[in-house]
């Protein structure tokens, strides 16, 4: 059996050049393939690739976009003709002056130089704390954790910075960090966070935070990053590491349970609003760079140290155990056991006629103790 070969495409960046060339939005040319935006977008990217009908039906409309763009191009370009040769139709005076006209070289100034790890890291930081504080605040309902979160999500950043400046999306990569230590279920028994925080003064804000915190974790930052972030359900399903049907259930539940408890907020628009509105409602401020990268090394410093003290006593615990441990196999003493049979002591009583007689003969006897013994010579 044979298998159909797949309709070509054009690239990624042919594919978005040629809907923009013809004046159509990702929404518009969902609607022609039958397939939604952020599928589109997919496609633009290069992340994902049409197939079977969706993909025939894409590379169609792609081709009659292409064949209409060079028409476009073409007319253009018999303007710009048409505008050179004007000029040339019109006759010079016979005796006109030839002036020479230099034009001036624009100076181009030098490239810029390449920014450090620690200006790129504070650039990264000014643009993305002050909105991811909003956003975990928005998790977990606590300012201090947010932004002890965010912190801690940067803090990690410098150290493995390396690893983020070359990532596709550094914001994400951070963003992913601070929700999962905002989420982590170890800070109930943390003695400052045992205690709730004062609820927004607003009792629109209220309810809605209330709403927000009773959601399971997983429904709460799925509903954050595709309502509140606005990424795409695809984007939503990798950053949770659930499959697409796995986010797009998620979704769906948290918005029921939000809409039975507040159904103003049915309307996905209306949600993004006051989500946004609750976020801006706290004082949440972050700290500076600098002092971010501070901390984070000297938290660094200290926990190199103490594996190196670890590792210093254990490998000393060792040698002195291999030094003061037994050569040979020593056997356990066994344990005592039960004799029978023995007589009972029993109280001394008075001495029989015979032992008298031998003990008178031996306190009058030998006194002087035995005699000495001289050695024979011979």
């Amino acid at each position: 059996m044979m298998q159909t070969p797949a309709t070509p495409l054009p690239p990624p960046k042919e594919r978005r050049r040629l809907r923009e060339a013809a004046s159509l939005t990702q929404a518009q040319l969902a609607t022609r393939v039958g397939v939604s935006r952020e599928t589109v977008r997919a496609w633009e990217t290069g992340r994902t690739s049409p197939r079977g009908r969706k993909r025939e039906a894409y590379a169609k409309l792609l081709n009659d976009l292409a064949e209409n763009s060079p028409a476009v191009e073409e007319a253009e370009v018999d303007a710009a003709e048409v505008e050179e040769a004007a000029p040339e139709a019109q006759p010079e005076p016979p005796h006109a002056d030839i002036v020479v006209v230099e034009i001036p070289v624009p100076h181009t100034d030098p490239a810029p130089a390449p920014l450090t790890p620690a200006q790129a890291f504070d650039a990264l930081y000014a643009f993305c704390a002050p909105s991811l504080v909003r956003q975990t605040y928005l998790l977990t309902g606590r300012r201090e954790l947010a932004r002890e979160s965010v912190e801690r999500a940067f803090q990690t950043a410098w150290q493995r910075w390396p690893e983020v400046a070359v990532d596709r999306d550094p914001a994400g990569w951070v963003r992913s960090v601070a929700y999962e230590y905002a989420l982590s279920p170890w800070h109930r028994f943390r003695p400052r966070y045992r205690h709730p925080e004062p609820p927004p003064p607003a009792p629109a804000d209220r309810a809605l935070l209330t709403a927000l915190l009773e959601l399971p974790p997983s429904y709460r930052r799925t509903l954050l990053l595709y309502d509140g972030v606005g990424l795409g359900l695809a984007e939503t399903a990798a950053e949770t590491e659930a499959s697409t049907p796995a986010a797009a259930n998620r979704l769906l539940h948290a918005r029921e349970a939000l809409a039975a408890r507040l159904p103003e907020l049915s309307d996905p628009t209306e949600l993004h609003r006051r989500l946004t509105e609750l976020a801006s409602t706290g004082r949440l401020h972050a700290a500076k760079p600098p002092v971010v990268r501070f901390v984070g090394e000297r938290r660094t410093v200290f926990w190199t140290r103490a594996a190196i003290a670890f590792t210093v006593t254990i490998i000393g615990a060792t040698t002195l155990t291999l030094r003061t441990a037994p050569t040979h196999y020593e056997p356990p003493v066994p344990l005592g056991q039960r004799v029978e049979g023995v007589p009972t002591r029993v109280v001394q009583g008075s001495l029989s006629e015979e032992e008298v007689r031998l003990r008178d003969r031996l306190r009058t006897g030998m006194t002087a103790g035995p005699e000495r013994l001289f050695p024979l010579s011979r």
